[in-house]
C-alpha cells in the first residue's frame, strides 16, 4: 500500500512525532481546557490553532531543508548533502517556539 513512499528513518520519526503530539494535545484538551491566547501571532489562538500552524511550518521548512539540500552543499563546498536530520530539528524548534509564543 505504501510502496510509493520512501520511508526513511527521518519521514519516520517525522510521522511519529506527529502522531504522538496530536494524542498528546487530545488528552492535553481533555484534561485541562484551552483558553484563546494571544502571542505574536496576529490573532488569538488556542493550542489547537498554534499546533497546526506549528506543524505546516514544519512541513514546510523541510521541504525547503530537501529543496535546498543541493545548494547548501554548493555554497557550502561540502563533500555531501547536509543531513535531513538538520531539517528536521529546525523545524521541531519553530514549531515549539509557535507552540509556546505563538
Amino acid at each position: 500500500m505504501f510502496n510509493w513512499m520512501v520511508w526513511t528513518t527521518p519521514v519516520a520519526v517525522f510521522f511519529i512525532c506527529i502522531a504522538f503530539m496530536l494524542v498528546g494535545m487530545t488528552v492535553w484538551e481533555l484534561k485541562s481546557p484551552t483558553t484563546m491566547r494571544r502571542g505574536w501571532l496576529p490573532i488569538d489562538t488556542t493550542r489547537g490553532d498554534r499546533l497546526f500552524i506549528g506543524l505546516l511550518s514544519a512541513a514546510y521548512i523541510n521541504l525547503a531543508f530537501v529543496g535546498l539540500a543541493g545548494k547548501f552543499q554548493e555554497w557550502m563546498s561540502l563533500e555531501a548533502e547536509p543531513s535531513i536530520w538538520i531539517g528536521f530539528v529546525i523545524s521541531m524548534l519553530a514549531l515549539g517556539l509557535v507552540m509556546r509564543k505563538g
